[in-house]
């Protein structure tokens, strides 16, 4: 388990870096965009009420604490979860990100009643109307680590049977 607490440590700590310095130290709540590498990468400021893509984000005070407590029961349900399975180092890594970004995204709704998203990408010719931030970046990639890096629980079936 120290795995999956280093690595929800250290996700939610780069992300709430990484926001405050955009957010905050770079002024982007006040200028709302930064082109980084036009068009891949610019700096958008955004405020998501709801979860991705801002749906269900009706801006309600019951709906935020509803998402806070579902955000923090599915942590404490990978945790269990991880902590009975016999799973590798990166399956570990994988439960910790998403841990931490999901508790840092809890931190910005606890705070601000919103969770702040500043990452905006496009490419080839699609302008991307959506942000994000790095916790949702550390969801997602702990999520795919789960799906992809744990055992199905089936028995390995020898060749010719």
């Amino acid at each position: 388990m120290r795995t999956v607490f280093w690595a929800a440590i250290a996700a939610f700590v780069v992300d709430q870096l990484s926001k405050y310095l955009v957010i905050h130290v770079m002024e982007l709540s006040r200028i709302r965009s930064i082109d980084v590498l036009p068009p891949v990468l610019n700096f958008r400021y955004g405020e998501n009420r709801g979860i991705n893509f801002g749906l269900f984000g009706d801006g309600s005070e019951a709906s935020r604490w509803v998402l806070i407590v579902l955000a923090v029961a599915i942590c404490i349900a990978v945790a269990v979860w991880v902590r009975r399975q016999a799973l590798g180092t990166l399956a570990r890594v994988g439960a910790g990100i998403l841990i931490g970004g999901a508790l840092a995204n809890v931190l910005d709704r606890l705070l601000y009643g919103y969770v702040l998203d500043f990452l905006n990408m496009s490419c080839c010719g699609i302008d991307n109307p959506f942000v994000f931030n790095l916790a949702d970046v550390f969801i997602f990639g702990g999520a795919i680590a789960l799906v992809f890096l744990t055992p199905d629980g089936k028995a390995p079936v020898k060749k010719g049977q």
